[in-house]
């Protein structure tokens, strides 16, 4: 009898050790940090707060919120580590400090020199297909167009004062249109040095993003011209592109 209960005893300490290893080569942590700037200074939410663009109009910020998706890590030889797509889903709201925190879990320990991810959502999850688990997310942070319309992929809003002008709002939401409008873009930042995951590492990632580049990026957008932009075929692209070049990695911290 005591041998039978020392060999039970043995195999389910085997079992529970087995387990534990198991759950030890899940993989690695990281951690993203977005931070939104006008040129090197943080963004600040406000009616009083203004910075001047390139067709020297000053303007302020009051929302500010785009989806991130689609996240992949890669490394220096290009082989990628997928991150799970029905994962990868977030929307960066400035007002809300934790949505700027997005935590990947049980990725392949490795070293990664880049980071590739996407601005909005791709066409193949358009308008609101394989993705339900972000929708109450979209639905509460009123990133939503309708069930048939789709997601909105940015919002920034606030006031401008053109030259010689009196202060007027503007509205900027930029999204994908079923299969006639594609605003989705893939982005892909250098990291500053590699990144190294493992179970015992959990680096952080901080990625700046300009924000003033969305009306000074590769097109120059003035507000005086245009202060509204939803489903506009001729400048949301424009502002979408300008996207692509808003991020950069600030900071490694491994």
């Amino acid at each position: 009898m005591i041998k039978k209960l020392t060999l039970i005893i043995l195999i389910v300490c085997s079992a529970l050790f087995s387990c534990k290893s198991d759950d030890d080569n899940e993989g690695g942590t990281l951690n993203l940090e977005f931070n939104n700037s006008i040129g090197s200074e943080p963004v600040v939410l406000s009616d009083k707060i203004s910075y001047t663009n390139g067709s020297n109009e000053s303007y302020t910020i009051t929302e500010l919120k785009y989806i991130i998706s689609n996240i992949v890590l890669i490394k220096k030889d290009g082989q990628e580590f997928v991150y799970p797509v029905e994962k990868s889903y977030f929307l960066i709201n400035d007002e809300v400090s934790d949505s700027k925190k997005i935590v990947l879990k049980d990725i392949d320990p490795a070293e990664y020199s880049k980071i590739k991810f996407g601005f909005g959502v791709d066409q193949s999850k358009y308008p609101l297909n394989g993705v339900d688990n972000f929708v109450p997310t979209a639905e509460e942070g009123n990133m939503l167009w309708s069930w048939s319309a789709g997601y909105i992929f940015l919002k920034f809003e606030g006031t401008f004062t053109p030259q010689g002008g009196e202060v007027d709002n503007f509205l900027i939401h930029v999204g994908s249109h079923g299969t006639t409008l594609d605003n989705y873009k893939e982005i892909t930042v250098e990291l500053s040095e590699k990144v190294s995951i493992s179970e015992k590492l959990s680096p952080t990632v901080s990625i700046q993003a300009n924000i003033a580049k969305i009306l000074d990026g590769t097109n120059t957008h003035s507000l005086a011209a245009k202060k509204s932009i939803q489903v506009d075929p001729e400048n949301a692209p424009k502002i979408a592109e300008n996207v692509t070049s808003m991020f950069s990695v600030a900071k490694v911290s491994n």
